[in-house]
C-alpha cells in the first residue's frame, strides 16, 4: 500500500522548516551583535579617566572630571566607568553627551 502525498502539503511543510530556520538564524545573529560603542578606563597621574570608542576609534577621551572647576581625575576606576556608561547611553539616545553636576551627583561620583 503506497501513500500519495499532495504537492501542496509538501510545499507548506518545507515553508515551515525554512521559516523556523530563518527565525533561529535571526535570533542567533541578534545575540552576537557586536557593541559599536565601547568604554574603557585608563590610569592618570592623579586617578582615573575614560575613553569611548566608536568602531575601535576613540571619539571621547576624558582624563578629568567634567563640569567641576578643579582639574582632577576620577577618584576610582568605577567612577570613571559609571560616567563613561552614562555618556555612552546619551550618545545612543542621540542626545548631547554633556555631563552635568546633577549627573555626577546622581551617579554618586566623588569630586
Amino acid at each position: 500500500m503506497t501513500t500519495i502525498i499532495k504537492p501542496k502539503k509538501i510545499f507548506w511543510s518545507n515553508l515551515q522548516k525554512i521559516l523556523v530556520f530563518l527565525f533561529f538564524v535571526l535570533i542567533l545573529n541578534s545575540c552576537h551583535r557586536k557593541e559599536v560603542l565601547k568604554t574603557a578606563s585608563f590610569k592618570t597621574e592623579s586617578g582615573w579617566g575614560y575613553t569611548i570608542a566608536y568602531k575601535n576609534k576613540i571619539i571621547i577621551k576624558q582624563s578629568i572630571i567634567p563640569v567641576i572647576s578643579d582639574t582632577k581625575s576620577f577618584a576610582t576606576e568605577e567612577d570613571a566607568l559609571k560616567t563613561a556608561d552614562l555618556v555612552k547611553q546619551k550618545i545612543k539616545k542621540n542626545t548631547s553627551p554633556t555631563v552635568t553636576k546633577k549627573d555626577l551627583i546622581l551617579l554618586k561620583i566623588k569630586f
